[in-house]
């Protein structure tokens, strides 16, 4: 028998499991049986009984004619990571200052994994097909916003997002080669931002500045997107970059972190490149 790693020994099973099954309520299977639920995740239909009734104690999940739903009480949890986030209520004003001042859409994100998530927004119109709001995940790769993190990110994080991520083709235009995502990702660090146009969605374009704390790590990334209908990346390079930057900065500022008191790049943390 292999012996288990202390990583192993200090994770418990049923918490995982319990995950697992909450996050298996998708767009996909936003209502689903006991069986669809064991399918999704890979669990057998007394351990899901199981796991489903605990959550419906909790007052999670509640079922009917056979079939689960969430209950609103799953809000709460991300509303307490907002509560006790520091950088949402620093961010929020600024984001409306930004859309205010763009007119577009404006938001901030965090690197998970392989993928960026929704922390904080700040919306003007629709210019997604996907539905955009705080939580929503997209992939890192095909994103400016997990570009600015990732070019600061150590670089077994980005190797990691490079293997792990299928790396699929989203439109036409976005990067996928290895080498060559390197490549965009030294071109980030070296001018402070990044722009990416028509990778994620065809008709998006997205700008995206680095935050970072007061230590100087960078730690979210705040991103400004509009259509090809109303812009192109020349004009979103020399008007939106702009606002942009003085926009994180003063994020950051506000987080502790003093330009003039610690370089850009922070010893030690020098991440990829």
């Amino acid at each position: 028998m292999t012996p288990r790693t202390g990583t192993d020994r200090d994770r418990i099973q049923s918490i995982e499991r319990g995950f697992a099954v909450l996050l298996a309520f998708n767009d996909e299977h936003p209502n689903p049986t006991l069986a669809e639920l064991a399918s999704v995740t890979g669990l057998s239909r007394p351990a899901v009984r199981r796991i489903l009734l605990t959550l419906q104690g909790l007052g999670y999940v509640e079922g009917g004619s056979g079939r689960w739903r969430l209950t609103p009480r799953v809000l709460s949890i991300g509303q307490h990571y907002a509560a006790s986030n520091a950088l949402i209520e620093v961010a929020q004003p600024h984001l409306l200052r930004l859309a205010e001042q763009t007119h577009e859409s404006a938001s901030l994100a965090a690197l998970d994994d392989t993928e960026v998530v929704y922390i904080a927004r700040v919306p003007v119109r629709r210019i997604m097909s996907i539905n955009v709001a705080v939580g929503t995940r997209v992939p890192a790769y095909a994103t400016s916003m997990g570009r600015v993190m990732l070019a600061w990110a150590p670089p077994e994080q980005v190797e990691r997002v490079i293997n792990t991520s299928d790396m699929r083709a989203c439109t036409p235009k976005t990067v996928i080669d290895p080498t060559r995502f390197r490549a965009v990702l030294r071109t980030v660090r070296d001018q402070g931002w990044a722009l990416v146009a028509e990778e994620l969605e065809e008709g998006l374009i997205s700008a995206s500045a680095p935050v970072r704390d007061q230590s100087g790590a960078v730690i979210a990334a705040l991103a400004s997107s509009t259509s090809t209908g109303r812009s192109n990346a020349d004009r979103v390079e020399a008007e939106v970059v702009p606002l942009l930057l003085r926009t994180a900065e003063q994020i950051s500022a506000d987080l502790g972190h003093r330009t003039a008191a610690s370089p850009p790049i922070i010893q030690g943390r020098d991440g990829f490149f």
